[in-house]
């Protein structure tokens, strides 16, 4: 007692006011975590579009086919340049170019699945998902599987980065699905619980093989999917016998076979084995056959 009757006023002044000032700081730290992640999400609608075009999509071929080329783990060689090729999906979508968020999923071996959103207006509705691979077949640099899907996909992201679409709609890029012996199963199953933690799935696109023609080859084993109701005047839906030829190991095939709605997108069959893949192919037709696959995106998330 006599302690405290003859404690300095400045004492208690300050016992008074300093659990006042942690509790005044704390507050203000919070509400400027908060204020900064409120700035973040603001900058991340910024996004910065570009239609597509032949000159750049003919840049971006270069770059996969040519200064990239093979794109696989059968090599040290191949292996740095999957890595590379990774790298380039992420720069050109990310905060620095387009402004997409990037997001990695770890995928089965060393490269990740990487995918961007377009939030919906409706955000529970089912999520239209774009999906295209980013490797080639070991020993080839792999022109249609899959650098035309892969610049196709690029291109339409970029293009539609400020779409306000009514559904969710994801582009993903999956590292496996043209080597021989990759882990294509392993990837479709973390791909799967990607696509599960993201909310209900309506369907999905697999591109690839986008330079052979403009128009559209939509194929899949379900025969009421909704893109195949969706493709007039944008190409035609045709059978497995005439786009597998015998070689049902599509990546569209391997989503279906896990109860995914998947839908084969491209502008010619599956490549056989002995097809030789190495010749640039012609940007003003990957433009074209680009422009009808965000046409056909738009349609499935409208619907």
């Amino acid at each position: 007692m006599d302690a405290a009757k003859h404690r300095p006023r400045w004492v208690t002044l300050l016992l008074v006011l300093l659990p006042l000032w942690l509790i005044a700081s704390g507050a203000g730290a919070l509400w400027y975590y908060f204020h900064l992640e409120k700035s973040k999400a603001l900058v991340e609608q910024e996004r910065y579009t570009q239609a597509v075009s032949a000159p750049l999509l003919a840049d971006d071929l270069r770059k996969i086919v040519e200064v990239i080329g093979e794109r696989n783990a059968s090599s040290p060689t191949a292996a740095a340049n999957l890595s590379r090729t990774a790298s380039m999906i992420e720069g050109l979508l990310g905060p620095s170019n387009t402004g997409y968020v990037v997001h990695k999923t770890k995928g089965p071996a060393s490269w990740p699945i990487l995918h961007v959103t377009l939030a919906g207006k409706k955000p529970t509705a089912p999520a239209i998902w774009v999906l295209t691979s980013y490797d080639s077949r070991p020993g080839s640099r792999g022109a249609e599987a899959n650098a035309t899907g892969l610049a196709a996909t690029l291109a339409a992201a970029i293009a539609m980065a400020s779409d306000k679409p009514q559904a969710p709609i994801h582009f993903a890029f999956l590292p496996h699905a043209n080597e021989t012996g990759s882990p294509l199963v392993e990837t479709a199953a973390k791909f799967l619980e990607l696509a599960k933690s993201s909310g209900p799935t309506k369907t999905l696109l697999c591109v690839e093989a986008m330079g052979a023609g403009e128009s559209l080859w939509l194929s899949s084993r379900d025969v009421a999917a909704a893109p195949l109701n969706l493709i007039a005047g944008l190409g035609a839906v045709y059978g497995a016998e005439v786009i597998c030829l015998g070689d049902d190991t599509d990546l569209a095939s391997t989503l279906f076979e896990m109860n995914l709605p998947a839908v084969r997108v491209a502008t010619r069959p599956l490549l056989t084995p002995d097809e030789k893949d190495d010749r640039l192919p012609f940007a003003p037709t990957v433009a074209a056959s680009t422009g009808r696959l965000i046409e056909l995106i738009r349609r499935c998330s409208a619907k």
